[in-house]
C-alpha cells in the first residue's frame, strides 16, 4: 500500500509518495504530462547540471545576500546538491521531456527536491524551493543555463576523448600498412592505386577535422543565461550575480563558462546549440561514411571484396552456420542515422523562440544529449570491437590490384588516353591482361610494357 504525505503550492494541496524529496508542482507535472512515461524522462545530464547551477546559485547567493542565504542553508543546500550532481537522488526526477518548453517542471523538481533533502540534512524545515533554492533564478534562464553545462560537459568529457581514441587507432593502422598498396575506388568502381595507409589517412583526418569543429562550437557554448531571470532583464537577481555564478559554475565543473552578455539573446536563441549540434552532424556523416568502407572493405569473405578483415564478434545467422556480420559498423551507421534526424529536431527546435523565450528547450537538449551520449558511445564500442582489430587481407588486396583494368592509367603517357581506353575494353572483352591486350593491339611490346607498368609506384 503506497503511503502518501500533504505538499501545498500556491495551487493548493496535493498527494505526494512519502518515500519521494519531490514537491507539489513535480507531482502535478507528472499526472499532466503522462507523455513518454519510463521512456523519455528528462536526461539525467541535464538533472546533473541542474544540480551543478543550483549549488552555483546558492554559492553566489551567500556572497550577495548573506543575509537570506545563510551559512547554515547554504551548507545543506550543497550537500543536497552534490547528492544531486553525484545520481544518487536520480529516482526523485521522474518528469518527462514533453512537458512545458521552457523546462519549468525541471526546474521546479529540482527547486523542491534539494529543498527538502537540505531541510532533512538540516532536521528543521528552514529552505524554500522558491525562495531559497530558487532565489535570483527563473525557470527562463536556469533551463538554459543547463542546457550548456550539459552539452559543453558531453562534449569535452564524452564525444572528444572518444573520436581521439579512435584516431590513435588508425594512426597505428596507418603505420603498420604504410607497405600496402591496393586498388583505389571511385563511383564504387575501380580507380588507380592507393596506399591501404593512405586510405586510413583519410578516416584518420576527417575525425580530426571534426574535433577542431567541435572545439569551434565549445566557445559560444560556455556562456550562460543565469542571471537573466524571467526575460532578461535581471529582475530579482542582485548586482553582480550573474559573473559570481557563472565562475562558481566554473569553479564546480573545472571549465572556463562566462555569463552570457545579453541575457536577452541567452533566453531566446539557440543558436550555439544548432551551431555545436551541427558540428556532431558532421561527425556523424564521417562514422558513416568510415563504417561503410570497413563493411565495404570486410565484405565476403570469399564473394565480396575481402580486403580486410575485422574481429568476429558474435554469429551472424540463425539459419547460416558460420556467418558473421559486420555489427559494429552497422550499430554507428544507425547511429548516424539517429544523429542526422536528431539534428532536425534541435535545429526546429531553435527556431521557436517567441518575443522572450524559445519555448522547446527541453527537446533541443534531449536530442543533442542523445546525439552526444550515441556518437560517444558508438566510436568507443566501434573502435574497441573492430577498428582497433583491423587486418589487411595483403594477398586480396595485392591480386585486386593487379587484376584492375585501371591500371592501364599508367600506360597514358606512353600509348595516350585512346589507345589506353581500346587496351582496356579488350582486356575486358577477351578477359586478358592488360599486358597481352596492349601487345595484341600492337601499341607496346612485351618488354616495353614491362619497363613502363609498375603499379606500386603509382600511388
Amino acid at each position: 500500500m503506497n503511503e502518501y504525505r500533504i505538499e501545498h503550492d500556491s495551487m493548493g494541496e496535493v498527494k505526494v509518495p512519502a518515500d519521494k524529496y519531490w514537491g507539489a508542482q513535480t507531482e502535478r507535472s507528472s499526472e499532466n504530462f503522462r507523455i513518454g512515461v519510463g521512456i523519455e524522462t528528462m536526461p539525467a545530464e541535464i538533472i546533473c547540471a541542474m544540480g551543478i547551477l543550483k549549488k552555483a546559485s546558492a554559492i553566489a547567493n551567500n556572497s550577495l545576500k548573506p543575509e537570506k542565504m545563510t551559512d547554515e542553508k547554504l551548507s545543506a543546500i550543497c550537500k543536497a546538491c552534490d547528492e544531486v550532481i553525484d545520481g544518487s537522488l536520480n529516482e526523485h526526477f521522474p518528469l518527462v521531456v514533453w512537458q512545458t518548453g521552457s523546462g519549468t517542471q525541471t526546474n521546479m523538481n529540482s527547486n523542491e527536491v534539494i529543498a527538502n533533502r537540505a531541510n532533512e540534512i538540516l532536521g528543521k524545515k528552514l529552505c524554500h524551493p522558491n525562495d531559497d533554492i530558487n532565489m535570483s533564478q527563473s525557470s527562463n534562464d536556469t533551463f538554459p543555463t543547463a542546457m550548456h553545462i550539459c552539452a559543453v560537459t558531453a562534449l569535452e568529457d564524452k564525444v572528444i576523448p572518444a573520436v581521439e581514441q579512435l584516431i590513435s587507432t588508425f594512426k597505428r593502422l596507418e603505420a603498420e600498412n604504410g607497405d600496402v598498396v591496393k586498388s583505389g575506388r571511385t563511383h564504387l568502381q575501380d580507380a588507380t592505386p592507393i596506399k591501404f595507409s593512405q586510405e586510413i589517412s583519410g578516416w584518420r583526418s576527417s575525425l580530426e577535422r571534426d574535433v577542431e569543429l567541435i572545439k569551434l562550437a565549445l566557445s559560444p557554448l560556455k556562456g550562460l543565461a543565469l542571471g537573466g531571470t524571467a526575460v532578461g532583464t535581471g529582475l530579482n537577481a542582485p548586482k553582480g550575480f550573474d559573473v559570481k555564478v557563472a565562475e562558481a559554475i566554473s569553479a564546480l565543473t573545472g571549465k572556463d563558462f562566462r555569463t552570457e552578455e545579453n541575457k536577452f539573446h541567452a533566453l531566446t536563441s539557440k543558436d550555439e546549440l544548432v551551431f555545436a549540434h551541427g558540428a556532431l552532424k558532421a561527425l556523424a556523416a564521417d562514422m558513416m561514411k568510415i563504417a561503410n568502407d570497413v563493411r565495404w572493405l570486410a565484405s565476403g569473405p570469399r564473394v565480396g571484396l575481402g580486403e580486410i578483415k575485422i574481429p568476429e564478434n558474435e554469429p551472424g545467422s540463425s539459419i547460416m552456420p558460420g556467418k558473421v556480420n559486420p555489427t559494429q559498423c552497422e550499430a554507428v551507421t544507425m547511429v548516424a542515422v539517429q544523429v542526422m534526424g536528431n539534428d532536425v529536431a534541435v535545429g526546429l527546435a531553435a527556431s521557436q523562440g517567441n518575443f522572450e523565450l524559445n519555448v522547446f528547450m527541453p527537446v533541443c537538449i534531449y536530442n543533442f544529449i542523445q546525439s552526444a551520449r550515441l556518437l560517444a558511445e558508438a566510436i568507443v564500442s566501434f573502435d574497441k570491437n573492430c577498428a582497433s582489430g583491423i587486418k589487411a587481407n595483403r594477398d586480396k588486396m595485392h591480386d585486386n590490384l593487379h587484376n584492375s583494368l585501371m591500371l592501364v592509367t599508367a600506360l597514358n603517357p606512353y600509348i595516350g588516353y585512346e589507345n589506353a581506353a581500346k587496351t582496356v575494353k579488350l582486356a575486358f572483352a577477351e578477359n586478358i591482361s592488360l599486358k597481352e591486350a596492349c601487345v595484341k593491339l600492337g601499341f607496346l611490346t612485351a618488354e616495353k610494357f614491362d619497363e613502363v607498368f609498375h603499379p606500386e609506384r603509382m600511388v
